[in-house]
């Protein structure tokens, strides 16, 4: 979820083949390796994973190693792809909304972790994936270019149309997932005509949040779906408040991102300690200025920039079951809705 994701995506083996194959990863220095599949924007030096890999590193003895794969619905279908074959120990970047899509792969298994800590809103409780933090998809403007922004999304959608916004793909973005979500949570069988009349606005749709939210710092595009916490890095690190995120007079869809481990997984035992390192102070405390996010513990204290972010009433949300069963028909519908 980071403000500066800049990024879409038979034969017989011999059985000396197959046993290193098989064989757990080691770094060369002989320690073992924790393989975790990530999105792109996790692991530059300006986004959390340097800090994470330095700190995990100087408790468990191994490698770590993040693999770079787009946004998080990428990660996903990565996953389905390679099936048992893959490299991950740990999926890291998934949403809570596709936590029965991944279980259904029968790939993931139980973190063994309580739970009873988390400070996550409408609550989270579940005994394979682990949250490591959250926050509310928005649209941010540019103030100097944006005098009235959209108060609603109804204003977004019948909203002046030379007015262009820049979306994410719903097929490989998990923010261009979840404004397909916050769509249906608003709209319900409205959403095909709303969808219509908001392409109007669309400029494009982008394989990942990257690209959407380069295309806006470069003033290519006034409006871009990223999220409330995203000003807060131009805030911090850039001393600006020229980028605004537009509260929404019927809520803003909540994102809460995950982390599983693989049934398969090399390094099982690491992984789990890596999962329970998500929720300690140290790891959480590095998410807010580096991943531009919510902790999911208390007592992580935030820079002051962060009370003045728009301060979500009504968090809105689809229940994963349900998004489940649709997201297929869904994004049919919304592609025909927006002639792509």
């Amino acid at each position: 979820m980071t403000p500066i994701r800049l990024q879409f995506l038979s034969g017989t083996v011999g059985i000396a083949a197959l046993s290193a194959f098989a064989a757990p990863a080691l770094a060369q220095d002989g320690q073992p390796t924790l393989t975790v599949y990530t999105y792109e924007s996790f692991i530059p030096e300006w986004g959390p994973g340097p800090k994470i890999e330095a700190a995990f590193e100087t408790i468990c003895g191994c490698d770590l190693k993040f693999v770079g794969l787009g946004d998080g619905v990428a990660i996903l279908n990565r996953l389905k792809l390679e099936g048992e074959t893959s490299d991950a120990d740990i999926a890291l970047g998934l949403t809570s909304d596709l936590i029965p899509e991944a279980k259904a792969t029968g790939l993931f298994a139980e973190s063994g972790l309580d739970l009873s800590m988390l400070t996550v809103p409408t609550g989270f409780s579940d005994p394979v994936f682990v949250p490591y933090d959250y926050s509310y998809l928005a649209v941010v403007y540019d103030t100097e270019r944006v005098e009235n922004p959209p108060k609603s999304l109804e204003e977004l959608v019948s909203g002046d149309p030379e007015q262009k916004i820049a979306i994410e793909d719903a097929r490989t973005s998990t923010p261009g997932l979840g404004l397909l979500l916050w769509m249906k949570a608003v709209y319900g069988e409205e959403a095909k005509d709303k969808w219509a009349e908001l392409s109007d606005r669309i400029l494009t749709v982008t394989p990942g949040w990257s690209e959407a939210y380069g295309l806006f710092t470069n003033g290519e595009v006034p409006l871009v779906l990223s999220y409330t916490t995203s000003p807060a890095y131009h805030m911090v690190e850039e001393g600006t408040e020229r980028y605004q995120a537009a509260a929404f007079s019927e809520g803003q869809y909540l994102q809460i991102e995950v982390a599983g481990l693989l049934k398969n997984a090399d390094q099982p035992e690491l992984a789990r300690q890596f999962l329970a390192f998500m929720l300690t102070p140290e790891f959480q405390s590095i998410i807010p200025t580096t991943n531009w996010t919510l902790p999911v513990i208390d007592g992580i204290a935030l820079p002051e920039a962060f009370d003045r972010l728009v301060k979500v009433e009504t968090p809105l949300f689809i229940d994963p079951e349900t998004v489940a069963a649709n997201r297929k028909a869904w994004t049919q519908e919304w592609l025909e809705a927006i002639g792509r």
